[in-house]
């Protein structure tokens, strides 16, 4: 059935929708162009928030890799991975995603995800995603943390509690914010949904999110799951936000 299927519809770049050839799981589906135009993280990157770093060549991550932005500002997770950059196809990809109406981008995204966060997957672990508040969601009609974070746990079969956490309040855009701005913007937003409270109580959890520019919002997700109890955190981003060469 699946044969006839993409004799029916043959696979598409998810990026431009050209013809490409079938990867079997649909999760790289690239055109040679949009790969061109997406940045991987690899193995040499931060170790906190997944940044990517100069490569020495030797293939493998170092923990001790740590970037200048982790070393300036405390953060309340232990480790951090990215699957891209934020840009280039890899910021076209999780815009459609998050403002494009493009749901069906969440499979092939998360398997770049559960990729790129493979090393810090623990037995047990939860997966959560950063929440949106009820506002933005009506608007939206879907979160897409949630939809990322969903495949990913369902791949590497763990529990995933989609309302773990939940907005207390609703925030502006964190867009063109100083840094400073976007962790007083965020401050307080975020809270343990009650009924969740003690699903986590000493349990490692994985947070997932779409982007991570300053880290302010997976901060203060963090905050909110070790006031409830939670045991060690790390965090999983589709695109990690740099600064320009």
């Amino acid at each position: 059935m699946k044969g006839a299927l993409r004799l029916i519809y043959p696979p598409q770049c998810i990026g431009c929708g050209l013809p490409v050839a079938d990867d079997g799981d649909g999760s790289l589906r690239l055109c040679p162009d949009c790969w061109r135009e997406t940045r991987f993280i690899g193995a040499a990157a931060c170790h906190r928030c997944g940044a990517p770093l100069p490569d020495d060549g030797s293939g493998t991550g170092d923990e001790s890799l740590i970037c200048d932005d982790c070393l300036a500002i405390a953060r309340p997770w232990r480790h951090g991975r990215a699957a891209v950059v934020y840009a280039g196809t890899g910021r076209s990809l999780v815009l459609a995603l998050k403002h494009g109406d493009r749901p069906d981008l969440a499979p092939a995204l998360a398997g770049w995800l559960s990729r790129a966060a493979a090393p810090l997957i623990r037995p047990g672990m939860v997966v959560a995603p950063v929440p949106l508040h009820l506002r933005r969601l009506m608007k939206r009609r879907y979160n897409q943390a949630a939809l990322v974070s969903t495949h990913l746990a369902r791949a590497r079969g763990l529990p995933h509690l989609p309302d773990l956490l939940i907005r207390r309040r609703h925030t502006e855009g964190q867009d063109h914010r100083s840094v400073s701005d976007r962790f007083a913007n965020i401050a307080g937003a975020l809270a343990i949904n009650p009924r969740r409270a003690a699903r986590i109580r000493g349990k490692a959890v994985l947070l997932v999110d779409d982007v991570m520019t300053s880290g302010a919002t997976m901060a203060a997700a963090a905050e909110a799951l070790l006031a409830a109890g939670s045991g060690p955190i790390s965090v999983a981003v589709l695109a990690r936000a740099v600064k320009d060469d």
